[in-house]
């Protein structure tokens, strides 16, 4: 594997992740940056090294910031995050979807009066969006399996927890999954 391969997971001072979904990686050269201007402390490295002319450094795998950094009290209303709060679940049919086969339905219409906002979107498959269309949830029979609500920044990290990227190096579980039961 190339030296691209190789990103730091980037923690906050309480060593927890800075975010989950995505997974808060950092390239192998701003965490080695961010070691050198004191902004982070290393807590584990790999079996890798960069050179320059004159020294050879090893590339860190973990990495936490030296100072706090408070998550955002409101996250951003993306469709993204609609999809992270409903755990990429269609809220009418039950069935979950990787997010390009996802739509955001409002549960009272547009053509009704209904806004574009946390409280009235829902995650939906396209097959359950169509079915529904423009009526109003009782009258089409589809009722979101959860009332849409907004979610709360710690919601959508935990929310995001459940969906591990492609790729975890072992020196990375024990920031990720802090509250699994740990073997005797």
């Amino acid at each position: 594997m190339s030296i691209e391969g190789y990103p730091a997971l980037a923690l906050n001072a309480d060593f927890r992740p800075l975010s989950y979904f995505p997974l808060s990686l950092w390239s192998w050269q701003d965490a080695l940056k961010a070691v050198f201007s004191d902004r982070v402390a290393v807590i584990s490295e790999y079996d890798r090294y960069a050179h320059s002319p004159s020294q050879q450094f090893r590339l860190p795998s973990v990495i936490a910031l030296k100072e706090y950094i408070p998550m955002n009290r409101h996250p951003a209303f993306t469709r993204f995050n609609v999809f992270l709060r409903d755990g990429f679940g269609c809220q009418y049919c039950g069935t979950t979807f990787p997010a390009e086969n996802l739509t955001f339905d409002h549960v009272v219409p547009r053509s009704r009066g209904g806004r574009t906002t946390w409280e009235n979107v829902v995650t939906a498959c396209s097959p359950c969006n169509l079915a529904k269309g423009n009526k109003m949830p009782k009258k089409s029979g589809m009722v979101p399996f959860r009332a849409p609500e907004r979610p709360t920044c710690f919601t959508l990290q935990e929310n995001g927890r459940a969906f591990p990227p492609n790729f975890l190096h072992e020196s990375w579980r024990d920031f990720l999954y802090w509250d699994s039961e740990l073997e005797a």
